[in-house]
């Protein structure tokens, strides 16, 4: 496969990726300000806000990645790592399992790692 079908691929997977997480940062924002505001502690209240706020600002990098033509690694890292960050803090919220909190790390871990290779990409092409 050449590097522009690669490239093609790549861009999909960002653009699907990036606008499937936004839409789904919206909904669930709005689900919590509408549905669970009075049934949400307020610490529970903050780590949904907390999984929306990573999911958006991630959903939106991920959708500008398309236009960069990035590879396939990091954005995938991206992706994966708001899934695990945002979703562990979802599932917290909704059923007070903290326990769910130890995958919140590694999902951190996953988007510092994707946009570190990312600016690593820039400054060797630089």
């Amino acid at each position: 496969m050449n590097e522009a079908n690669t490239r093609g691929q790549g861009d999909r997977f960002c653009i699907a990726a990036g606008a499937g997480l936004l839409a789904l940062a919206i909904l669930l924002g709005a689900f919590a300000a509408h549905a669970l505001k009075a049934r949400l502690t307020p610490i529970e209240l903050g780590w949904w806000q907390t999984a929306v706020q990573y999911q958006l600002a991630n959903a939106i990098g991920v959708l500008a990645l398309a236009s960069l033509g990035t590879g396939r690694m990091a954005p995938r890292l991206i992706v994966a790592g708001s899934v695990l960050f945002s979703g562990s803090l979802y599932f917290m919220a909704l059923t007070g399992l903290n326990a769910a909190g130890l995958v919140t790390p590694l999902g951190g871990l996953l988007m510092i790692v994707g946009w570190s290779l990312i600016a690593w990409s820039a400054v060797r092409r630089g």
